[in-house]
């Protein structure tokens, strides 16, 4: 008996060593962020087999990054479009200055879409507004509504939309609506998307039941928060679908934004949404004539508005377009860097951007929300506050609702809108897209709104962060252990 109990001693041991060895050489193998490895080294310590299960379904990333690239492959006829462009960043660049023009080729080749500079771009911070406006041009859609949201809910704003798109789709427009699995209760809206589709219109979800239960692809959540109507008009931002995005959940007030979009800047987002309906839908696009779909936005003159779309996930060429398009943003910055987010957990890079930025003059200041969506987030969000104004950052908790905005604007011309927080999960694992503008108007309109802000705030202090309780210690720390799974 007791030669048994050695053997299941050593065997343990022997696993322990092997599961350790094994994540190590996974990790280097995908050039892993070192802040990963405590916390997997501890889980396979503490259990070996499991702990091997879970890294291969929610911790690793080379999976993810070899699958999501046939999504790309499968629909090369539409990067012709993506030529558009070409010309027009070396012939407009004449127009710009250097720090402007370094971003805009900086962007490009991260993996940044087409460039565009013929757009009228409408700010919105109030889900009301926004919506009243996206459901007025799905009312006057002539041709196609293409929709994709990671959360569609079973309440008056849900049931509005979809009664809305399956109207369109009876009158033969081609509507189609992707929503992230997890985004959805499918069992809620059966007899909706029934209607719908019986009405011709497409759904699916972005990732199936399998996928979810079986695969690690659970972990790449599709985030993006897309809409595109007839081709020349294109909304992005961080709205989802659902009452809460009114004010009208537990929270009260919703601070969010988004942006309504007309011209060359609804060539990207469209692009986008076919790549990933491709992937989703199991069906290919290819017969769609993208150049007479993108032939107006491109070269009708709708207004001035200069921008990029930045996407970044595993179906992405570069890792973390996005991430390096916050660090270009705050490496260009001479005088203001002003974030929302409602996850304030950055990895190294940005941190150390950000205190670089604060200790040269910048003036960097972050609304966070002061109340908590997700705990681990929340005791996250305090500890990176408290790192960042040891440094000179100025933090801020937003006490009027929730803060949801994913927002960054720079020295009154840079712009960033879109639905990636500043955290591993956006900045890694999920699919994201931000509108990336160049624009005075739209930064003096991001700058009044974030002023208008810091009335319902509270500036945060290291002083106030040492007077944690033990308890509130105790929960930052092993918050901070599971960070990049938050």
């Amino acid at each position: 008996m007791g030669a048994f109990i050695n053997l299941l001693i050593e065997g343990r041991i022997y696993a322990q060593i092997f599961g350790i060895l094994m994540i190590l050489i996974m990790m280097y193998a995908e050039r892993s962020t070192p802040e990963k490895i405590p916390l997997w080294t501890f889980v396979f310590l503490a259990l070996p087999i499991f702990g091997t299960i879970a890294y291969l379904m929610i911790g690793q990333t080379f999976y993810a990054e070899h699958t999501f690239k046939i999504k790309g492959v499968s629909d090369k006829a539409l990067a012709k479009a993506e030529k558009f462009d070409e010309y027009l960043i070396e012939s407009d660049i004449t127009n710009l200055d250097e720090d402007t023009t370094k971003v805009i080729k900086a962007i490009k080749s991260v993996g940044g879409s087409v460039y565009s500079n013929n757009n009228d771009i409408q700010l919105f911070t109030d889900g009301n507004d926004f919506f009243e406006k996206m459901f007025e041009d799905i009312r006057n859609a002539k041709h196609f509504i293409h929709l994709e949201y990671f959360i569609l809910r079973n309440d008056q704003l849900g049931n509005e939309l979809m009664e809305l798109i399956t109207e369109k789709a009876h009158e033969g427009l081609d509507v189609r609506l992707v929503i992230d699995y997890l985004g959805i209760k499918q069992k809620e809206l059966i007899e909706p998307i029934h209607e719908f589709r019986a009405a011709g219109g497409k759904f699916t979800t972005f990732h199936r039941m399998a996928t979810v239960l079986l695969s690690p692809k659970k972990n790449n959540r599709n985030h993006r928060k897309l809409a595109i109507i007839d081709g020349d008009i294109a909304y992005c931002g961080g709205y989802n679908i659902g009452d809460e995005y009114l004010g009208k959940g537990e929270f009260g007030n919703w601070r969010d934004s988004g942006v309504r979009i007309r011209g060359g800047g609804c060539i990207p987002i469209n692009i986008r949404f076919l790549k990933d309906w491709n992937y989703a839908y199991r069906k290919s696009t290819e017969n769609i004539d993208m150049e007479k779909m993108f032939r107006k936005s491109m070269f009708t003159p709708y207004g001035e508005e200069r921008m990029q779309l930045v996407s970044g996930g595993p179906d992405i060429a570069w890792k973390n377009p996005v991430r390096l398009q916050y660090l270009e943003m705050i490496r260009v910055a001479k005088r203001k860097v002003w974030i929302h987010t409602p996850y304030l957990i950055p990895n190294d890079s940005l941190v150390d951007g950000l205190l670089l930025a604060a200790a040269s003059g910048v003036d960097v200041r972050i609304i966070i929300p002061d109340r908590p969506d997700h705990y681990f987030v929340y005791w996250n969000n305090l500890y990176f506050a408290n790192k960042l104004m040891e440094g000179g950052v100025r933090v801020y908790h937003y006490n009027n609702g929730f803060v949801h905005s994913k927002t960054i604007v720079v020295d009154d011309f840079f712009c960033s809108v879109g639905s990636a927080n500043m955290d591993d999960r956006s900045l890694v694992h999920n699919f994201e897209s931000n509108a990336m503008i160049y624009s005075e108007r739209i930064a003096k309109e991001m700058t009044e709104a974030f002023e208008k802000d810091l009335e319902f705030c509270t500036e945060y202090s290291c002083e106030e962060y040492k007077k944690r309780t033990p308890m509130m210690k105790l929960k930052i720390s092993i918050s901070k252990m599971f960070k990049t799974l938050s």
